[in-house]
Formats: structure tokens, sequence, C-alpha cells
């Protein structure tokens, strides 16, 4: 009974846990995680990596230590002293005790910093692949994150009749601009552009009649003769009759056009 009481409580509060995570949340909190510890890896190696340097100065120490004692034993009995060889062959005996106790602790201190390393340089392979897993992960949330947006809008299309809206709205523009097109159309179509067209011709021979007794003035004053001053009354009278013409036949062009309307 207890034992059931204890799994409906671990199912209870386990699917309310489960419901509050989110994945984006923890993985981005891993690879803080991840980068946090690397300080403190560092820090161990280096703990390791001083105790390495702390016991090869000391294991210098002590070789120099026993070369020293070894001169003096020997200066003892070359001057015939051998009690004082006696007390530094023991000081010399103890420093070579502690000198191999010395060594292998340091042979142990160096394996320990080899592994650390080789720990260290595992733990930043694992690190590395775990970020980067993480990171593409993240970067896979963010695309279905945005291609369930795009989801959303275009169900909201086919949902709401956004689409069939959209397709009444463009028609009715297209419809409209049809309409416009064939007013104007129309409007051109009933415009009189023929009387126009006739009536700027007229205009231009009426120019170029113009300049042309222009030019004749300007050949008899050049010559100074009487001929051309008696020849201008005719030229003037063939020119007023030019003008009626012209004038006759804008006027029964324009009744034939009033007559077609």
């Amino acid at each position: 009974m207890f034992k059931r009481f204890i799994r409906a409580l671990k199912s209870l509060f386990g699917g309310a846990v489960g419901a509050m995570e989110d994945p984006k949340l923890i993985l981005e909190q891993n690879i803080r995680e991840l980068n946090d510890q690397v300080p403190k890896m560092n820090e161990n190696i280096a703990t390791v990596k001083a105790n390495v340097v702390m016991l090869n100065k000391e294991k210098s120490r002590y070789d120099k230590n026993i070369e020293e004692l070894s001169a003096k034993i020997e200066s003892a009995i070359n001057n015939e002293r051998d009690d004082i060889a006696e007390n530094y062959a023991i000081q010399l005996q103890r420093a070579e005790e502690h000198l191999e106790q010395t060594k292998e602790q340091l042979k142990h201190a160096e394996e320990a910093y080899q592994k650390a390393l080789q720990v260290k340089k595992a733990f930043m392979r694992e690190k590395d692949r775990k970020i980067q897993e993480a990171r593409d992960a993240l970067r896979a949330s963010e695309r279905a994150e945005w291609q369930g947006k795009i989801a959303d809008t275009l169900e909201k299309f086919e949902v709401t009749g956004l689409e069939s809206t959209h397709e009444e709205m463009v028609n009715r523009i297209n419809e409209e601009t049809a309409k416009n097109e064939a007013r104007m159309e129309m409007a051109l179509d009933s415009v009189d552009t023929q009387s126009l067209q006739i009536e700027m011709d007229a205009e231009k021979m009426k120019a170029s009649e113009l300049v042309k007794q222009y030019k004749q003035k300007m050949k008899a004053g050049a010559s100074g003769s009487s001929a051309p001053k008696q020849s201008e009354p005719k030229q003037q009278q063939e020119s007023k009759e030019d003008k009626h013409k012209e004038k006759e036949q804008v006027s029964k062009t324009m009744g034939r056009n009033t007559t077609r309307s």
C-alpha cells in the first residue's frame, strides 16, 4: 500500500515537473553549466601541477643535501675523524630515505597530472560535442517554431476565409480597372479627332503660306525691282482665295461629322 502511494506521488509530481520543463531553457542551462566546469577543472589540474612542482623542488633539495653530506663524510674520513663521518653518514642515510619517498611521491604526482590532462582533453571533447548538439537542437527548435507560425497563418487563411476574401477583393479591383479602361476608350471614340486633325492641317497650311509670303517679300526687298511690287496684289488675292477654300473645306467636313453623330 505504501509503495503504491509513493508511486502515485512520483507520477503526480513527475508529471507536474515535466509540464514545467522547457527543453530550450534546459539545454541553454546545460551549455552554461558545461562551460562553468572548465575553470573548475583547470583549477584542479593546477593544484596537481603545483604538487608536481613542489615535489621536484624537494627532490632537488635532497639531491643537493646528499651531495653535500657525501662530501663532508669524505672530508671527515680524510681527516681521520670517523666520529664526525658517522654523524654525517646517519644524516646521509635519512636524506636518501627521504629522497626515495619523494621520488615515489613525484612519480605518482606526475601520473596524476598526466591523467588529469587526459581527463580534461576527454571532457573538452565531450563538452564541445554536447554543446554543438544542444545548439543544433536549439536551431532546429527555432526552425520548427517558425514553421509552426507559418502553418498557423496558412490555416487561418482557410479557417477564417481570408483566402476567399483576398481573391474577391483582387477580382473587384481588376473589374474596376477594366471598367475604367473601357470608359476611357468610349470617351476617346466620342471625340471628333478627324475634325481636330483637319483644323491642325489647315493651321499648318496657313503657317506655310505665311512663311512663303515672307520669303517673297524678302526677295523683293533685296532685288529692289518694281515687278514684284506689281505682282503683290495678285499674290494677296490668291492667298485670300486659298483661305476661303480652306474655310469651305473645314465647314463641309464639320457638317459631315455633325450628320454622322
